[in-house]
């Protein structure tokens, strides 16, 4: 029995597979995130989760997920899953981007690339990531993510350059936005990006609207910039997460335009990581 969880700052999904003939059992909680959050922290939020397993037989779990950067962080999530699991059972933590590069490429070489909340990519030689081309985060970076878009909304409505009737819907749907709320939402609240994502909805529902379509292709046409076009090895480019998936029409046209092919585009890396992990463990 394994468990595959995979999480993002937004949402965390959990698959446990009894065998490689039965179907699997799924659940989805809050997003975990280690950057942010702490041991104690985690296990409070995923404690309804966590004790259901508490009894049952598992022989491994695999963890992937955002915000896991270095060991520190790996200990903060083995800290929080720990105590519910039995003392035999094996823990691998590997960060989002290999969940994605496993789930989209396999075995194969690749460009595995995430647009959901936030982005990331890297060169997978089909065993690992041997180059990649380094995230910045929030505040710095995440071009082409969920994060990126909704920033790039309220940054257009605060310095007054959203066309008025862009502005006039924008304000039925959200109410009328002023930048000490926004401020605080972006330098005082928890998970900011989570925030700033919640606008790129907005977007998306109005992604026909040349205006709108402009701010979609400027964070598109970032990304692909400042990290698709300086891999040197350019094969298939995949792509997972929920932006990626919901905007595959005009992410595709953008990327066929600079040349690049795309390969898979998936809304999340499970089923892709179920295949792979049912194929390693029960080969």
């Amino acid at each position: 029995m394994i468990l595959i969880v995979e999480s993002g700052s937004t949402k965390t999904a959990w698959r446990l597979i009894k065998d490689p003939a039965s179907a699997y059992e799924s659940f989805s909680s809050a997003g975990i995130n280690p950057y942010y959050q702490t041991t104690e922290e985690i296990t409070t939020a995923q404690q309804s989760v966590l004790s259901g397993f508490k009894e049952l037989p598992i022989q491994a779990i695999y963890y992937y997920g955002t915000g896991v950067t270095s060991e520190a962080q790996c200990e903060v999530i083995a800290a929080a899953f720990r105590p519910y699991f039995p003392s035999t059972c094996s823990l691998e933590i590997q960060n989002d981007l290999i969940a994605a590069a496993r789930s989209l490429c396999g075995k194969e070489a690749g460009i595995a690339c995430i647009l959901g909340t936030g982005s990331n990519s890297g060169f997978w030689d089909g065993g690992r990531i041997s180059a990649q081309i380094p995230p910045l985060g929030f505040w710095l970076g995440d071009e082409g993510s969920g994060g990126h878009l909704g920033k790039l909304v309220l940054l257009s409505y605060l310095h007054g350059q959203m066309p008025a009737e862009v502005r006039a819907v924008f304000e039925k749907r959200f109410g009328i936005m002023d930048r000490l709320t926004v401020l605080d939402k972006a330098y005082k609240q928890a998970f900011p990006n989570r925030w700033f994502a919640s606008f790129s909805k907005f977007l998306f529902d109005h992604r026909r609207d040349a205006y709108c379509y402009g701010l979609i292709e400027q964070s598109f046409e970032a990304f692909i910039s400042l990290y698709l076009k300086r891999y040197t090895e350019a094969p298939v480019v995949h792509f997972t997460g929920s932006v990626a998936f919901y905007y595959s029409d005009i992410l595709k046209k953008i990327l066929k335009k600079h040349g690049l092919n795309v390969g898979h585009i998936s809304e999340g890396p499970m089923a892709g990581l179920c295949l792979y992990h049912k194929g390693e463990f029960w080969p």
